[in-house]
């Protein structure tokens, strides 16, 4: 099945300019594990529900060639219209149906995804265009230990954030769950030997407020809240920026603040 679920181009435009852009940390981890497994040179590597490309334009100083693939057209629009990056090409496609011949990609990569994917489709078709020795590597985030910092007040903004999830839960659907299970699911799927799972890759960084509320705004269950109440979803945006304003003690949604996030990877290693 494939959920078709961030396909408008209002919310391509938001998604472009608020998504967070996988850290350094998890492309290193990523590079090195192809490294060690399937050897230079990196010639092709596809990723999976790029929509608008942040692991795609990180990924390409790496390879030869990227290829981003993404069900929604307005995404991908979005995507093609960031300058600078030669050896990116961008296709409208799923995961469960690849445009690429049998054993000709060096790695397979999802950022925040894969948990869309229909897991027997994917890795079939992950088996037939792999190379040998060639890796998948499926990352993403889980929301659950997300952490704010500003001075003195980060529970009380870790709170406001946690109520804002409360009123989506509703409006959360499965694979957004699976994710936060860290992918342990299609991981188990993998029918490679040569696998592993990271479960905890700390980050931290910090961001205007603004983003923090653009953030919200891309989640699917946020999408999903604005379609049956689109007042409603609007207003919890506002109310949700000008609570964390107060309790900054500030009036400029430019103010930064500490984000500390938790991320995830599935690596797996094709046989020869």
């Amino acid at each position: 099945m494939s959920y078709r679920l961030f396909e408008g181009k209002d919310h391509a435009s938001i998604y472009q300019k608020y998504r967070f852009t996988p850290p350094d940390e998890l492309k290193n981890i990523i590079l090195q594990y192809l490294d060690k497994k399937k050897g230079q040179p990196h010639v092709l590597a596809v990723d999976l529900g790029c929509g608008t490309g942040q692991n795609s334009r990180l990924l390409a100083p790496h390879f030869r060639e990227v290829v981003g693939i993404d069900i929604s057209e307005c995404q991908l629009e979005e995507a093609r219209a960031v300058p600078g990056y030669p050896n990116i090409t961008y296709r409208k496609g799923t995961a469960e149906e690849l445009p690429f011949a049998d054993g000709s990609v060096d790695l397979l990569t999802a950022a925040s995804a894969a948990h869309w994917f229909e897991p027997s489709r994917f890795l079939a078709e992950a088996i037939r265009v792999l190379k040998p020795r060639g890796c998948i590597a499926l990352l993403g985030f889980t929301d659950a230990t997300t952490r704010f910092h500003y001075q003195d007040c980060g529970d009380r903004l870790n709170q406001i954030y946690e109520e804002v999830k409360q009123v989506l839960k509703p409006y959360t659907s499965n694979p957004v769950a699976l994710s936060e299970g860290k992918l342990e699911k299609l991981y188990s799927a993998i029918p490679f030997p040569d696998k592993e799972r990271i479960k905890s890759i700390q980050t931290k960084s910090f961001i205007p407020l603004r983003n923090l509320v653009g953030f919200i705004e891309t989640w699917s269950m946020f999408q999903a809240y604005r379609r049956k109440d689109p007042q409603t979803a609007n207003d919890l945006l506002l109310n949700t920026q000008k609570r964390f304003l107060e309790e900054m003690g500030v009036t400029s949604p430019d103010t930064e603040i500490r984000l500390e996030m938790e991320y995830f990877c599935v690596l797996a290693s094709k046989p020869e």
